[in-house]
């Protein structure tokens, strides 16, 4: 079984959209045009992740022990990724690093959007 593709919940999306650009962007995710209320983006021509608001209408939501991982190419872009989240306003919840930090496999970084959604962007040797 493999996943068709996450939604991440806004508050407005046109104001998540600098975010998510920034974040994804580092990462070479692509954003195609919003349409009927969402942003999708993912690697050119495989949309993966929508921006929208909630189908129920109440306001979003992070969950307790939730989080969404995006694989990168390298660390390079992991560092990337993170810096273009706190910059666009996000919050840092652990640094570009090797986990655990004597590993050489597993480099992420994780941060929270301003929802307070949690993500990991990571690359792995």
């Amino acid at each position: 079984m493999s996943i068709g593709y996450v939604t991440i919940g806004a508050h407005d999306v046109e104001a998540a959209l600098p975010f998510f650009d920034r974040v994804f962007g580092a990462i070479g995710y692509e954003r195609g045009d919003p349409e009927g209320g969402w942003a999708f983006y993912g690697p050119k021509g495989s949309p993966c992740v929508g921006i929208c608001r909630p189908h129920d209408g109440q306001a979003p939501r992070a969950g307790n022990g939730i989080m969404i991982a995006f694989k990168a190419d390298s660390p390079d872009q992991v560092a990337a990724a993170h810096a273009a989240a706190l910059a666009a306003g996000g919050a840092d919840e652990g640094a570009p690093g090797y986990r655990p930090p004597e590993g050489t496999n597993f480099y992420g970084a994780y941060f929270r959007d301003p929802v307070g959604n949690k993500f990991c962007v990571y690359a792995t040797s």
